[in-house]
């Protein structure tokens, strides 16, 4: 059994996909970022970095101890490697999966998140920062859809990791200021893979997570999620 500590964000996602498409076990523990959640002792005794997701396997390959991990990426390659699913097990096939999931850990979601962050939820309207974040999104979205034009996945022919992780940042394209049908092999793949019936599963959480999950931010979020800690 894994408990899964989640939000309704792009990394929440990221793992609540993964152990639908394993067909794993698992527990929701909600933690509601925008009411301090995440700062709580009892998280922070597994996630110190105070940002979700985060897991505790009770039953860790190694047989030892509940094993606790945070960082969306580093999960996913944990999950993969648990269940020998979705990243290959050795060689260049494998080393292929990981370089597109850092690429999303360190360069898409980092670069796609301060986009929204800017258009949606900066006090004050900064252009500059507006269009540097928009214009290094577009670029990162470029370098996917050319990936994508000669492979059916990121990874090459098969889904995997590196899918799971890009695919919740992409779907919030409209917020980043992006033009999807710029992108028509980024389109394609988005579509096959946001049809996935685990996908949808995935996503269903939100309504019994977070049913408000897109109304307008409140005071108290903003203070919890933008600078309060």
């Amino acid at each position: 059994m894994i408990d899964l500590y989640y939000w309704t964000t792009p990394n929440g996602h990221k793992v609540s996909i993964f152990l639908e498409e394993a067909g794993l076990e698992y527990v929701v523990k909600p933690v509601n970022i925008g009411r301090g959640e995440q700062f709580s002792e009892e998280f922070l005794e597994i996630a110190p970095n105070n940002r979700i997701p985060a897991i505790v396997d009770r039953a860790p390959v190694d047989g030892g101890q509940p094993l606790g991990l945070f960082e969306s990426g580093a999960i996913l390659e944990y999950l993969a490697d648990k269940t020998g699913r979705f990243l290959p097990g050795a060689g260049r096939e494998r080393y292929v999966v990981l370089q597109w999931l850092y690429w999303q850990m360190g360069g898409l979601g980092p670069m796609a998140g301060q986009s929204h962050h800017f258009r949606h939820y900066a006090p004050q309207t900064i252009d500059y920062a507006v269009q540097r974040y928009v214009r290094e999104t577009a670029r990162l979205y470029g370098v996917l859809d050319r990936r994508l034009q000669d492979h059916d996945y990121l990874g090459g022919d098969a889904y995997s990791i590196a899918d799971m992780a890009t695919y919740p940042w992409v779907r919030s394209w409209e917020r980043q200021g992006q033009d999807i049908e710029a992108f028509p092999e980024v389109l394609r793949w988005m579509q096959a893979i946001e049809a996935r019936p685990a996908v949808q599963r995935a996503y269903a959480l939100v309504e019994r997570v977070n049913p408000s999950n897109g109304v307008e931010m409140d005071e108290e979020a903003r203070r919890h999620l933008f600078g309060e800690h």
